[in-house]
């Protein structure tokens, strides 16, 4: 079966690359018990805004280079980029609704990884993704070099019960100084 992303491998180093960033491959379990370990440590909430932040970095690093790499614009890089987490088994990744010129994204993730981990969940388990959808819309409406406008979060997981996880992306609302 040939990849749905194509994997380079570096004969020399042995570095994995796909679309020309390098790439870490391991089992979902090994990844999972290390997310669960530091969030037992650190407790979910510093955890998650921990993570919020460089998944917002990162994903803003990502929207450039394959923006740059394939050409991409527009709302078509966020959409590039949640293809991109479905087809590296994240989950299934699909748009509800999602509006560039207005900030604002409606996500439904299938089969999240951190939902099918934790199937049984009490509490939303999926919050790693915030991060990743905000920064990708902030990229799509600013670019590389604008600041941050948008905040994601969470409104149902998978884990609880419901038959998917859904998250939403929203400009950052600011208070007047004073």
């Amino acid at each position: 079966m040939k990849p749905q992303v194509p994997i380079d491998v570096d004969e020399e180093t042995g570095v994995w690359t796909t679309g020309g960033l390098p790439m870490l491959y391991v089992p979902r379990h090994f990844f999972m018990n290390n997310h669960r370990a530091v969030a037992a440590v650190l407790g979910p909430a510093r955890y998650a805004d921990i993570i919020y932040d460089a998944g917002y970095a990162s994903a803003r690093f990502w929207c450039e280079t394959e923006a740059k790499t394939h050409g991409f614009q527009g709302i078509s890089v966020f959409e590039h980029y949640l293809a991109r987490l479905s087809q590296r088994g994240w989950g299934l990744f699909s748009i509800i609704k999602a509006s560039a010129e207005n900030g604002t994204a409606d996500i439904r993730i299938d089969h999240s990884a951190f939902a099918l981990a934790e199937p049984k969940a009490a509490a939303k388990v999926c919050y790693m993704f915030s991060g990743w959808f905000a920064g990708a819309m902030d990229w799509v409406i600013d670019g590389a070099t604008g600041d941050r406008r948008s905040v994601c979060l969470e409104l149902q997981c998978q884990a609880g019960g419901h038959a998917h996880c859904k998250f939403a992306v929203r400009p950052m609302i600011s208070t007047p100084a004073g």
